[in-house]
């Protein structure tokens, strides 16, 4: 098939939202919707109202209406509930989850990409982290039941992620290997999903959406491309310049002055082993102009993957002040963007956007671990999964084994994340505050909102990029 040139980036939790990954679609380039945290981002919504009813008509549409009745029944409130009101949580996963949550995340992802694919043809994609491990299945399987077109995923290693596509698309049970810490060599510990326990029609096999992974080396492009259980069906080539999490450095960390990682030679692509896979592939970190992108297909890329200049558009999730103030600070000049390389609980390097915000990061809160994304599993003493996060309470976390001193510098990328898209959870001493990322050239929005204007559009970006 012909696959687009332009792919608009996959960012969590909810920036690249329905309505982003549709208006990118519509213009026949590939629209991604982010795969983070939809069941909270669904059951939120739905606490705040759903006061447009976009996530009520999509829930109409799935194929089963006593999961849609079950969901509703608790998390909808009309009108929506009081600002200083908590949000209702959604329960963590675990190895053996209870079907409540199962049939949230089936629901949720079917619709953020059923909202995103509506009363267009355009493509449409969705990204995901394979350091979230558990909701990876039914995350799939319901993107699929809505016909997502691409499955994205970095993050990690998704070897076995093109042959769970093609089993989730004959709908039948599949299994995951989940990364256990301490577990004994050899040992494996997976997690289990049977999409028969949804009791959805299943007469006809789902679309296998096309597998792109994220990579930033020749080494695990070519391992994925020999050794998947499934068909990979090309790369994106990411630098260490994009936004959200990065690759660490190869060898040993070093860092410069201002404490950031250091990156060198050995973190260089070489595109022509790439184009000896003979799989499409795409360049992404600080591409976002139209010279990088004929660079890009000079080099025998398929086309770029752009994500930061689409993050502070009209459509995108993110908090409309939380734009403004972007916009207006880095029409100053006062913005910058850093990589952390403790902030993420996952260990990868982080980046990070330093600015004023009406709401500023709060540095003292405190720690606790209620939506546990990124938490890492391990074995206890009786033989049993646990989950940690070095983000949680330290106390709580070395408990469960975990060293004191990965704690230190680290922060809760759940809870901010879902205050970037304008849905903190509300605390004793007040709402969750805001992390925002991005990619390091933020300097070509600036463009975009000269002479007095102070927004813009996918489409612009799109038309931008296009020359």
């Amino acid at each position: 098939m012909e696959h687009p040139q332009i792919i608009q980036g996959g960012m969590g939790a909810g920036v690249s939202n329905w309505k982003l990954a549709k208006s990118v679609s519509q213009m026949k380039c590939l629209g991604v919707v982010s795969g983070t945290a939809l069941d909270s981002i669904l059951a939120r919504r739905l606490q705040l109202g759903d006061p447009h009813g976009h996530m009520r008509r999509a829930m109409a549409h799935f194929p089963n209406p006593e999961i849609v009745n079950r969901v509703t029944d608790k998390y909808f409130i009309p009108n929506g509930k009081k600002t200083t009101d908590p949000f209702k949580p959604v329960p963590l996963f675990n190895q053996h989850p209870n079907p409540a949550l199962l049939e949230l995340t089936v629901l949720a992802n079917f619709v953020e990409v059923f909202l995103a694919k509506e009363n267009h043809d355009g493509l449409v994609g969705i990204n995901y982290l394979e350091k979230i491990q558990l909701p990876n299945l039914p995350s799939l399987y319901g993107a699929m039941l809505a016909g997502v077109d691409y499955v994205l995923m970095g993050a990690g290693i998704p070897r076995e992620i093109p042959g769970a596509l093609d089993t989730l698309s004959q709908h039948q049970k599949t299994a995951l290997k989940i990364h256990v810490e301490n577990a004994p060599k050899g040992e494996e510990i997976t997690f289990d999903f049977d999409p028969a326990r949804l009791n959805i029609p299943q007469q006809n096999p789902l679309k296998r959406p096309l597998f792109l992974a994220i990579v930033s080396s020749v080494t695990l492009a070519t391992a994925l491309a020999r050794k998947s259980t499934g068909m990979v069906n090309g790369f994106i080539i990411e630098q260490p310049s994009a936004g959200g999490h990065n690759a660490p450095p190869r060898g040993a960390l070093k860092c410069n002055d201002q404490g950031e990682p250091i990156y060198g030679p050995k973190d260089e692509v070489d595109l022509n082993k790439i184009k000896k896979l003979e799989l499409p592939f795409w360049m992404a970190g600080s591409y976002a102009n139209p010279q990088k992108l004929n660079d890009a297909l000079a080099q025998g890329a398929t086309g770029i993957q752009v994500g930061t200049i689409f993050a502070f558009c009209e459509e995108s999730g993110l908090d409309d002040q939380i734009k403004q103030d972007f916009l207006k600070q880095l029409e100053e000049d006062t913005v910058e963007v850093t990589t952390d390389p403790i902030a993420s609980p996952t260990g990868f390097p982080f980046k990070v956007v330093q600015m004023e915000m009406a709401q500023p990061t709060n540095t003292n809160r405190n720690r606790t671990c209620d939506l546990g994304y990124l938490r890492t599993a391990y074995l206890k003493p009786n033989g049993m999964l646990g989950f940690r996060c070095p983000s949680e309470l330290e106390n709580t976390y070395v408990k469960k084994g975990g060293l004191i001193e990965a704690t230190e510098g680290r922060k809760c990328l759940c809870n901010a994340l879902l205050a970037n898209i304008g849905l903190p959870q509300q605390r004793i001493d007040g709402p969750e505050t805001p992390l925002l990322t991005a990619g390091d050239d933020i300097r070509v929005i600036k463009q975009f909102v000269k002479k007095e204007k102070t927004s813009y559009s996918a489409e612009e970006v799109i038309h931008y990029l296009q020359g």
